[in-house]
């Protein structure tokens, strides 16, 4: 049955052991999440990190048309937008690296949006932070990019 996938009708047990032997290593539990569970872990991560670190957080995934911010947070008198991006062996460059233009400026945009049906908060400061989170075999690396990149919002 090589290349067989699925399962037997009136059998229920998996086609492909998922528990490799003959010394190969354990499947990654972070193979099982899909990327929407990855992510969402990967935000409280960040989250609890900032926390830790004195932020206040004022919502998470906050979305509008233009598209999403991960984490909106309070430095004092300052309102932090922050994106956070996790890369699993840098394969295709850092976490921080997928924070590219066009993710910057759809950020910015989503940013004037929250500000503006928050206009409590229109004349506070603002930042853009990033949380990149690098994870190999052996660890995981939280790197906090403060004022990562400036926008004029809009």
């Amino acid at each position: 049955m090589a290349g067989f996938s699925g399962s037997l009708p009136g059998h229920n047990f998996p086609a492909v052991n998922p528990y490799p032997t003959n010394g190969r290593k354990a499947p990654d539990p972070e193979a099982a999440l899909n990327s929407r569970q990855s992510g969402a872990k990967w935000e409280k991560t960040a989250e609890t990190f900032l926390l830790d670190h004195g932020l206040t957080l004022l919502e998470r995934n906050f979305s509008s048309r233009f598209g999403e911010i991960d984490l909106v947070m309070q430095d004092d008198e300052t309102i932090v937008f922050v994106e956070v991006k996790y890369r699993k062996l840098n394969r295709h460059g850092s976490a921080a690296e997928a924070v590219t233009f066009h993710k910057q400026k759809r950020i910015s945009r989503t940013a004037g949006w929250y500000l503006a049906r928050n206009p409590h908060r229109a004349n506070q400061y603002c930042r853009f932070d990033v949380i990149s989170i690098d994870r190999s075999d052996t660890h995981q690396r939280i790197n906090w990019i403060e004022n990562a990149f400036y926008s004029t919002i809009g």
